[in-house]
């Protein structure tokens, strides 16, 4: 492990990542240009103080699972990633694994949907970037570790009010839905440990999951129409599609209104007020 020259690295990619490009509020009176080590903390899901030690080239070091949330937290490419993990003593990511790391022009594209609601998904539904409007509507998903960063273990296990509102009838299908594409992971990715060791607890924590995925259906995420119910401005039916990017079987999904529809409304509103509530909370 070569501490510093990893510690060069974090605080360089650190330095150049600006709180929106992770879906975080500007806020005012930044006194760093990029991240502050308390965002970096939160995003990988690891303690301010472990943040500090590595960048003071003083730390432990780092498992696999560390490494991959800092790569996501400071968006590394993955020539950066992999250095990163060498850096750090560890072999970088194998072939036959999920990707994990949001490739640099999917990310600009995720910038430039400024006014819409946008968020990267994981093979295995992960939830790797959003953008501020994401994050007003649906919730800070930075909230969440890492490790349960996750959609469809939330939809399952997760403890936390969803702010999507479905029938039993959308619920079923929905729950449906996801643990087929789940199975269409296992499929591809027949190897990767972490989506070994999502299914294992899932099967044993979820009666209702582990009955679905006996059932053995398989099939892709799929465009719906989703209702949602939010705290400020009310509830609103909203379009939700994905975007696929193929290399990774990462997909961009995304939130939208007809224009002139109350939910256009809506989510103007979102976009002038939501996301400035998320930075007062900050």
């Amino acid at each position: 492990m070569d501490r510093t020259q990893l510690a060069a690295l974090l605080r360089q990619a650190r330095a150049r990542v600006r709180p929106g490009d992770v879906g975080l509020p500007n806020g005012a009176r930044r006194q760093v240009p990029g991240l502050r080590r308390e965002e970096v903390a939160q995003l990988a899901g690891v303690s301010v103080d472990y943040v500090v030690r590595l960048e003071q080239g003083r730390g432990p070091r780092p498992s696999a699972a560390v490494l991959g949330a800092l790569a996501r937290a400071l968006r590394l490419e993955d020539i950066e990633r992999d250095l990163m993990f060498r850096l750090a003593g560890s072999a970088p990511p194998q072939e036959g694994r999920i990707a994990m790391v949001v490739r640099p022009s999917v990310l600009r594209l995720l910038d430039r949907m400024a006014d819409l609601p946008a968020l990267v998904i994981s093979a295995k539904a992960d939830v790797l970037a959003w953008n501020s409007m994401a994050a007003a509507l649906l919730g800070d998903f930075s909230a969440w570790s890492p490790a349960r960063r996750n959609i469809i273990w939330q939809s399952f296990l997760g403890t936390e009010p969803s702010r999507v509102v479905f029938t039993p009838e959308e619920a079923e299908a929905a729950a449906e839905s996801w643990v087929a594409s789940l199975r269409s992971a296992k499929a591809t990715y027949p190897n990767d440990p972490d989506l070994a060791r999502m299914i294992t607890e899932l099967c044993s924590r979820s009666e209702r999951f582990e009955w679905l995925w006996r059932e053995g259906r398989t099939g892709n995420w799929r465009s719906a129409t989703k209702t949602i119910d939010h705290p400020e401005v009310g509830r609103m039916v909203l379009d939700c599609d994905a975007l696929f990017v193929p290399e990774t079987d990462q997909a961009v999904v995304v939130y939208s209104a007809a224009p002139g529809t109350p939910a256009a409304s809506a989510l103007e509103l979102l976009r002038i007020t939501g996301t400035q509530q998320l930075s007062e909370r900050r």
